[in-house]
């Protein structure tokens, strides 16, 4: 599939279970670039009435086909969840490298699922995915987790994280 790795990657928080699952060519015709994969995984996979706040929401992170390439604004990815001020589809469209690198991971996306009974954070590396316990990240901001991360796992990793707020 031209500009698609056909991979993604699926994180069971609650059980601390990682798998990966094909991209169907078909969905990717039918639902255009990430933001459409992954709306429609929600849409498929999130229960009508679901707390978005519960283990049956999702948080999708999904790159589309031209991320990583040489077109303008190619290294975008979204975020996709149930939001929990509206109740319905939230979208987040971000920029950086971070998509890129995703993408050169042979990963399109991720799915998260479920909720950690401890912080953990999730590596990628060679293809290869673990959760890593999170405790001394818990609680610190975006620069003081990005630096942290990166005296850990090195300097060519790059991080998406949140704030203090979780």
């Amino acid at each position: 599939m031209f500009g698609y790795m056909g991979r993604i990657l699926r994180v069971d928080l609650t059980n601390g279970r990682i798998s990966e699952q094909n991209l169907k060519e078909e969905e990717c015709k039918m639902f255009l670039g990430g933001s459409g994969l992954a709306t429609k995984y929600l849409f498929d996979e999130v229960p009508k009435g679901a707390d978005p706040l519960g283990p049956d929401n999702e948080l999708i992170f999904m790159t589309g086909p031209l991320t990583g390439t040489e077109s303008p604004s190619a290294g975008r990815y979204c975020v996709v969840t149930k939001s929990p001020l509206t109740g319905f589809w939230g979208e987040a469209n971000s920029g950086g490298s971070w998509g890129v690198y995703l993408k050169n991971s042979g990963f399109d996306g991720i799915v998260f699922r479920g909720i950690s009974p401890k912080p953990v954070y999730l590596v990628i590396d060679d293809g290869k995915a673990e959760l890593r316990d999170a405790n001394n990240l818990w609680g610190r901001g975006v620069s003081e987790t990005d630096r942290l991360i990166k005296e850990e796992l090195g300097e060519e990793f790059n991080v998406a994280c949140i704030g203090i707020a979780g």
